[in-house]
């Protein structure tokens, strides 16, 4: 799949760090570092404008080893990126940790999927099928 982009940062495009790789790394776009303390969030910039084709979306998800070792995530997770949209990129991070984390230039902040997507019709009834779980939800299938 070819999608279109404009990469308006001073850094290469996003690309799959390993051959088997679901997501692309996204990298902040800064003219200087974003402190961010504990329990603050940022919206952060990509220097990245993309154009998702039809029936398709950009999501936008955490970077597992900055989630493990710094307590910083996306806080939309996962964040949409519509196939409508043109704006930049940005990644909305939150430090849920109890130390100061900056944000530099560059560094790899987030991730990237692009999945595709139905969209779906409501069909009005008067009742739903039953099944064995029926209304029994939060934890009602086990421990």
């Amino acid at each position: 799949m070819q999608i279109n982009i404009i990469n308006r940062s001073h850094h290469t495009l996003p690309a799959y760090e390993t051959p088997l790789a679901s997501g692309m790394d996204l990298r902040a776009n800064l003219f200087s570092p974003i402190e961010l303390k504990p329990l603050e969030r940022s919206m952060v910039s990509t220097g990245l404008f993309v154009e998702i084709p039809s029936g398709y979306e950009a999501q936008i998800r955490p970077r597992s080893g900055l989630a493990a070792k710094k307590g910083v995530t996306v806080l939309n997770s996962p964040g949409t990126i519509d196939a409508d949209y043109r704006g930049e990129i940005k990644v909305i991070l939150v430090n849920l940790s109890n130390e100061t984390f900056v944000i530099n230039d560059g560094e790899r902040i987030a991730q990237m999927v692009i999945a595709k997507h139905e969209r779906a019709e409501w069909v009005g009834v008067a009742s739903l099928n039953e099944t064995e779980r029926g209304q029994g939800g939060f934890g009602s299938t086990g421990q």
